[in-house]
């Protein structure tokens, strides 16, 4: 296997992997700590936001809107 880096956070009891991958038993693995950026939180805290607001605004009750419903075409819009 190849060396790859994965993201993890400890949970506060386990170190936990931030997306799922297959490991063997008896991995090895090194371990590297690093220290907590000034901002962090307040980082954190506009990201928890941004991804609610974004939640809120393209949720699963956001109703499909047809092309019937514009009213004014962009000309600068370069539909694919």
């Amino acid at each position: 296997m190849e060396a790859i880096t994965l993201s993890a956070h400890f949970d506060g009891q386990q170190i936990q992997l931030d997306e799922p991958f297959e490991l063997e038993p008896d991995t090895k693995l090194l371990i590297t700590v690093l220290p907590k950026q000034p901002g962090d939180v307040e980082r954190n805290d506009w990201l928890n936001l941004s991804t609610a607001a974004l939640e809120n605004a393209y949720g699963e009750d956001e109703p499909e809107y047809s092309l019937e419903l514009i009213t004014e075409a962009n000309p600068a819009y370069e539909g694919r």
